[in-house]
């Protein structure tokens, strides 16, 4: 939104200057993004008098000129078709910036003469007029007179309007703010009512939806044709460009009352009566861009006898715009549906001036007043007569009042404002205010985005000032033993570190995927799909983060990347209440498709499965405890290529394996993925440490032995759970145990297997001797055989 300093005078009594005004702004909320003075790129620039004009001694399209100047007399080399002696123009100095070509004058002969300065179009200077040559000025002009003068150019703020305050959409609105907070006088007076001299020939009708309030009256005998100065000078202070008279005063109260309006030649108008909602007729519509449109059947559209003639508070149509030829118009002020508005924007992706502002709702009250106000500059600057208002259905009705304590004030902001300080600033604003006990205060309808008593502080606090919130220091906590990390928190931070070392790299996605991909992981209920998704795909919070993971590696792999190893540390979402969320650990390798020459690779489960256990052991689980249990209780593992570590029969801590292919699948993903999916909530919590110290790694200076096991088990027995009862035969003296030879075939009964298990004894304090590794051995073999397994003969 922009504005100039004497456009803001047209509605605020002040001799503040630009920079005041903006700091003004600032303080009040407004975010001014930009002070731009067009008069000062001018400087250099003043005005001059050709005194003699002579061709050029060698070349037939320049002249030499001598020129009186603010320097005296110069002569300057000059090739516009216009110099001409005693023409009063523009005079650019050595040294001076020519913005519009992007150049600094130095001086240097043009064809064997050198010329001492520069004659300046319009162009040259960035402003609006004739380029074909140097400007040409009145004669009345006084030699040395600033060019910025002789254009009354003047600063022009430029600011970010949020989307709750459409009323500063104009600079009306804004001038409202500025008083409030004592810039100066608020100019607000009434709009007088145009009385119309015949009945209005066009009638109106709304839908009530899509356009609950519309109102229009036609004026005749209109002559439409370029704006005056002071209007056209408004509109190109700000980048418009004047076009006529009738669509410029549409344009001006656009930006001066965030009011904006349409006019039709009556004329081309297709029968008696304008409608205004939701098309019956959804065929193609051309705009007054030029562009065809496609209608849908949510847009608000404006139809007459001939259909669809404009898309009501976005664009009017090219069949009934007006022009100098147009004697008659209809000029209409209606109130249009924001949400529909906006989507139609976003639809057709038009952002006009008007749809902007209705999109964020306008002031349904200045409908009417609006009308009239247009009306009468309509007839001062083109003529005609104005017949009476027509008016179809009717504004939606004001926030309602606010039950309002001025104490308030000071119990949500710590600000000490005085009760009738209070009520000056909120009168400034446009409330309303019965002093009863609390206050009623009265919502103005130009004011929707107020809805209660803390919408009134904010209201309060920034006319006030932020500056002056007491700055009060928060009181001191006394450091947390422990840290101030959560042991959640602690291990989330170590597994980031741990599962960077081990060469994954962490991913940040989305906390919701679609649906359909949801469903594929155990989730997707319709509980959980979002009202308003930040896009149409992204429409359902996660159950597992597996699958943001995948898309991520496929997205690699089609850009030639594959073999990504990914990771991420986040919530997964089960239901609607808190409980219902959780964190977990996530992690991902994608198939590697590079050539090797025994066609296949290293197994990437089992390194899996080992970055898995070494995780575990770096947060402390005791991994020794876990059971491992084939097969996974989850639809999306492959059921030969997955298991879970669990804590008893009901705990499980983390599932991992093969991605199913069927999932891949639908996914559109090819090859073997395979991850772990880790819950950071029922990971057992670290045992509290004991005083002494365990940074110094403890190495025994004796030599361990090894001792072979042959155990027969049942087909089908996982090798970890017989592992880790040996293991626990003895933990002071066993260090490792693993299996490293399975047999079934001859000597070894049919339904069984044999596991050959090699077992490290580490002695602490001194050698073994032979009994106490006996004493070992059948511990482990005692062990074995509560596990199932008996000892091979």
């Amino acid at each position: 939104m922009k504005f100039s300093l004497s456009w803001l005078k047209d509605h605020l009594n002040t001799d503040a200057d630009i920079q005041a005004v903006a700091a003004a702004m600032t303080a009040a909320g407004l975010e001014v993004e930009d002070v731009t003075d067009p008069a000062a790129k001018l400087t250099p620039f003043t005005v001059a008098k050709v005194v003699e004009a002579a061709r050029h001694p060698n070349a037939d399209k320049l002249q030499v000129l001598q020129v009186d100047t603010v320097d005296g007399r110069k002569e300057i080399v000059c090739g516009a078709p216009n110099a001409r002696a005693g023409l009063t123009t523009v005079y650019a100095p050595i040294g001076a910036y020519v913005p519009g070509l992007d150049v600094t004058l130095v001086e240097k002969p043009v064809r064997g003469v050198v010329s001492n300065g520069m004659m300046c179009s319009a162009a040259e200077l960035e402003l609006d007029g004739d380029s074909d040559g140097i400007m040409e000025l009145s004669d009345d002009l006084a030699v040395g007179t600033p060019v910025s003068a002789v254009f009354a150019l003047e600063p022009v703020i430029d600011f970010e309007v949020t989307p709750n305050r459409p009323d500063w959409l104009g600079v009306h609105g804004i001038a409202r703010d500025l008083a409030a907070t004592g810039l100066g006088a608020f100019k607000d007076a009434p709009i007088p009512p145009v009385k119309g001299t015949f009945p209005c020939p066009i009638t109106v009708k709304v839908d009530g939806d899509a356009c609950p309030l519309f109102s229009g009256r036609v004026i005749r005998g209109v002559r439409n044709g370029p704006s005056p100065k002071w209007l056209a000078d408004k509109l190109t202070s700000i980048g418009l460009k004047p076009i006529s008279a009738l669509v410029d005063i549409t344009n001006y109260l656009s930006f001066d009352r965030a009011r904006p309006l349409h006019v039709y030649d009556v004329k081309k108008l297709s029968g008696s009566v304008i409608e205004a909602g939701l098309p019956a007729d959804t065929s193609d519509f051309v705009a007054l861009d030029g562009k065809t449109y496609a209608v849908t059947p949510d847009m608000t559209t404006i139809s007459d006898a001939s259909g669809v003639i404009g898309l009501g508070g976005v664009m009017g149509g090219a069949s009934t715009g007006v022009d100098f030829e147009t004697v008659d118009v209809f000029l209409e002020s209606a109130w249009f549906d924001p949400i529909r508005i906006a989507q139609t924007g976003r639809t057709t992706t038009i952002t006009s001036d008007a749809q902007y502002r209705f999109a964020r709702g306008v002031d349904p009250e200045f409908v009417v007043p609006g009308l009239e106000l247009a009306t009468q500059l309509i007839l001062d600057l083109c003529g005609g007569e104005a017949s009476e208002i027509v008016v179809a259905g009717e504004a939606p009705a004001r926030k309602p009042d606010v039950a309002f304590d001025p104490a308030y004030v000071a119990q949500l902001t710590g600000l000490d404002v005085p009760h009738d300080k209070v009520e000056t600033i909120l009168t400034a604003l446009g409330f309303g205010i019965t002093k009863t006990t609390p206050w009623t205060v009265s919502v103005p309808s130009f004011r929707r985005d107020v809805d209660g008593k803390a919408d009134l502080v904010e209201e309060v606090a920034r006319i006030y000032g932020f500056n002056h919130i007491p700055a009060t220091p928060l009181p001191a906590v006394a450091p947390k033993n422990g840290g101030v990390l959560t042991p959640s928190q602690a291990r989330a931070r170590t597994a980031r570190r741990a599962l960077a070392a081990f060469g994954y790299s962490e991913a940040v996605t989305w906390s919701f995927m679609p649906q359909v991909y949801a469903k594929l992981f155990g989730g997707g209920s319709d509980a959980l799909v979002l009202a308003n998704p930040i896009a149409s795909e992204l429409n359902c919070m996660r159950p597992s983060i597996l699958p943001n993971l995948l898309e991520a590696a496929g997205r690699n792999a089609s850009k030639g990347y594959p073999g990504a190893q990914l990771f991420e540390i986040g919530p997964v979402y089960f239901g609607l209440e808190p409980n219902d969320q959780k964190t977990v650990i996530a992690a991902l390798k994608a198939p590697d498709k590079a050539r090797h020459w025994a066609a296949t690779g290293q197994d990437a489960l089992f390194a899996l499965k080992s970055d898995l256990l070494a995780l575990l052991e770096d947060l402390n689980v005791p991994v020794a405890s876990l059971q491992l249990v084939q097969g996974s209780n989850s639809g999306w593992w492959h059921p030969g290529r997955s298991a879970r570590l669990q804590l008893g029969p009901k705990t499980v801590l983390a599932e991992f394996g093969e991605l199913h292919p069927s999932v891949l699948k639908a996914m559109d993903l090819d090859g073997a993925y395979v991850g772990f999916e880790i819950r950071l909530d029922l990971l057992p919590q670290p045992k509290a440490k004991s005083g002494k110290s365990k940074g110094a790694l403890s190495l025994s200076n004796l030599m361990p032995l090894t001792r072979d096991f042959a155990f027969l088990v049942a087909a089908g027995t996982a090798s970890g759970d017989l592992v880790r009862a040996i293991k626990g035969a003895d933990k002071l003296l066993i260090s490792e145990a693993r299996v490293f030879d399975v047999y079934q075939g001859q000597g070894v009964p049919e339904g069984q297997v044999s596991l050959a298990v090699e077992v490290t004894l580490q002695p602490a304090d001194k050698t073994l001797t032979e009994p106490e590794i006996d004493a070992v051995s059948q511990k482990i073999v005692a062990a074995a055989q509560k596990a199932g397994a008996v000892l091979r003969s």
